[in-house]
């Protein structure tokens, strides 16, 4: 259920209204827009609260809303939400691109493609110092060694950083090292993991579970936000289907379905989404047009010898430079701003 008040009631009556709420043992959650103030009332509240707060002055509306997730609905927070990292803005006009290689494999490897990087215009590294795989005998990363190699990397070149993290034990540690934390595929309901980074203010990149509908996707998001972690961004990485061709299937859909769905940026992942270099490209620009906040692109200097034998979904830094110059050309079609330029000389605060 959301109270929709007008967004000139005054600060002290919103509070007194949300006293009120909170007698019935629920908790409320206050989203304020340029128009309305909209409060966020989550638990199971007493049918008769609902007329109750119809009778307040100040109120406008109450709404039941069905959605078993609350506060990643765009019903609860109708403007979209804007992730601020130390100037960097990431869910408004400006596309935010993070590249950078699947996993940290050395220092000179790490700092060359943070140069690159920035060179080219992205404003986030991205590297995995804990690697998730399929099999236990592959390269599993290089760990918290890995983390600070690439810390190192990201504020010489002045880059926000984002690597993944596994386990709740983890969280903490990763948070010291890197500005956004990312949850992948097969930890998207991990619910251990998604409470803990509920009780942080990191930003987290929540990736789509490789069978998860949008409302099992939702949900998982939902339980950061109920934690008290409003930075929450949503990474379409691709679905499994019949489809062998591809790595996976790069649901398009998605950015448009979310966004309408909730408020939370989403960002789409091309190289996970088909596991092919030769098709990151076209599907990094079909995301653009379909309203993507962001990218996150792997990029590495010799791809075909990288560790985690990820290389083939892995663009070469002439090809990533080449993107992000169309980019600049694209993404002023679909209401978007992105200035190489700017970037490559753009200063973290």
């Amino acid at each position: 259920m959301i109270v929709i008040l007008s967004s000139k009631t005054a600060e002290e009556r919103v509070q007194e209204i949300v006293r009120i709420i909170e007698k019935h043992e629920v908790k409320a959650h206050i989203s304020k827009g340029e128009d309305k103030i909209v409060i966020g009332i989550i638990g199971k509240a007493d049918p008769m609260l609902a007329e109750h707060l119809r009778q307040l002055s100040g109120v406008e509306q109450v709404v039941k809303i069905s959605k078993s997730y609350k506060l990643a609905s765009r019903d609860f927070h109708p403007s979209n939400t804007v992730i601020r990292v130390k100037g960097v803005e990431i869910g408004g006009d400006e596309l935010t691109v993070m590249g950078g290689p699947c996993a940290v494999e050395s220092p000179e490897q790490i700092d060359e493609i943070a140069r690159l990087v920035k060179t080219a215009g992205g404003q986030v590294l991205r590297g995995g110092a804990f690697k998730p795989r399929t099999g236990p005998y592959s390269f599993q990363g290089v760990g918290v060694e890995g983390l600070k190699m690439m810390k190192e990397a990201g504020e010489k070149h002045g880059l926000l950083t984002i690597t993944e993290v596994m386990t709740p034990e983890y969280v903490d540690v990763c948070a010291e090292y890197a500005d956004i934390l990312q949850v992948g595929t097969r930890n998207m309901q991990n619910f251990d993991l998604l409470r803990k980074l509920g009780t942080i203010q990191t930003p987290v990149l929540l990736k789509r579970g490789f069978s998860a509908t949008y409302d099992e996707f939702l949900n998982a998001a939902e339980y950061i936000l109920a934690g008290g972690n409003p930075n929450v961004m949503l990474c379409e990485r691709g679905i499994r289907t019949f489809e062998p061709y591809t790595r996976n299937t790069l649901d398009l859909a998605a950015i448009p379905v979310l966004q309408n769905l909730s408020h939370l940026p989403v960002i789409s992942d091309p190289s996970h989404g088909t596991g092919r270099r030769e098709l990151v490209e076209p599907m990094a620009k079909a995301s653009v047009a379909a309203g993507a906040n962001g990218l996150i692109i792997e990029m590495h200097t010799d791809p075909d010898n990288s560790m985690t034998g990820d290389g083939v979904q892995s663009l070469f830094p002439d090809q990533f430079a080449r993107l992000l110059q169309d980019f600049e050309k694209l993404a002023p079609l679909f209401g978007k701003r992105f200035d190489t330029k700017k970037q490559a000389q753009a200063v973290l605060a």
